[in-house]
């Protein structure tokens, strides 16, 4: 039995993006002649590839293997047939969709994949909440995903990234002894980060009203450099203000408050420009 070429890399599309949309977009293709190939690849295999569900196509255990045993030849016969091996931008393929908080994409995660973009690698960041970038990448709008909390749906791979050590911080004109009076500055209403640090180091619930509120930690950040009052932030966020004096720490707790950052991807056999990123994140991720 003969399959053809098209068939296959049709296939191998919506394996990796999880979408019959996404993929079309990737091979500039209809919707319907993606729905025709998958469907005439499964009849030709005389076995089904994928679960029709509503977040996108879910995979199944004869599409692994499918796509283990193609991955790698078909990805080298698509390089021959781009026909310039020793482009960059051709070993790297298309763009990787990638998706995280704001604050580590910006201070973390762009800096360590510049040397990659130098190189040839196409990157597309979408930043945002948990929930909202795990949708994203369930239904293959992203190939990984950053993400604060340990996500709990099948058919995703997640691996432990980096650990973030919450600090609190003022700047030099506060000390803990006003702690009591200074001004919370808060990344959300409720103090999500402020109340976890307070209840692990203080063993108290933090009841307080804060004075500022900005859904961005590098305000926060800002503001509690000109001294608007107190917060508590990422180490790596404020390591530099914390060196050059303009931001001070008021308690170093024998065990300061963590959070686990994972790396999340769709299981099974990724894009390799994708994969070269996941990696690349992976390794780096064990210094920050």
């Amino acid at each position: 039995m003969s399959v053809s070429f098209d068939l296959l890399r049709t296939f191998l599309a919506v394996y990796r993006s999880g979408s019959v949309t996404r993929a079309a977009g990737l091979l500039a293709l209809s919707q319907p002649a993606v729905t025709a190939h998958i469907k005439a690849l499964e009849q030709a295999l005389e076995r089904p590839l994928f679960d029709r569900a509503p977040r996108g196509m879910v995979p199944t255990a004869a599409a692994d293997q499918l796509a283990r045993r193609i991955a790698v030849p078909l990805d080298s016969l698509e390089e021959l047939v781009a026909g310039d091996l020793g482009d960059p931008a051709e070993v790297f393929g298309r763009a990787v969709h990638l998706g995280g908080p704001a604050e580590l994409i910006c201070a973390r995660v762009l800096p360590c994949l510049a040397p990659m973009i130098s190189g040839g690698l196409q990157l597309r960041v979408t930043l945002g909440l948990p929930d909202q970038l795990l949708g994203a990448l369930a239904d293959g709008a992203l190939d990984l995903a950053i993400s604060t909390l340990r996500p709990r749906r099948r058919g995703l791979r997640v691996e432990p990234l980096c650990d973030e050590e919450f600090v609190l911080v003022a700047a030099p004109t506060w000390d803990r002894d006003g702690l009591e009076r200074a001004p919370l500055i808060a990344y959300g209403e409720n103090l999500p980060i402020l109340r976890r640090y307070w209840r692990t180091v203080f063993d108290t619930r933090l009841t307080r009203t804060p004075a500022v509120v900005v859904p961005d930690l590098r305000g926060v950040l800002a503001a509690v450099v000109a001294g608007a009052g107190v917060t508590v932030l990422p180490r790596y966020l404020c390591a530099t203000e914390l060196a050059d004096g303009r931001l001070r720490t008021l308690l170093e707790p024998e065990l300061p408050p963590i959070n686990t950052l994972f790396l999340v991807s769709r299981s099974g056999v990724q894009h390799p420009a994708a994969t070269a990123v996941h990696d690349h994140l992976l390794l780096q991720g064990r210094t920050w």
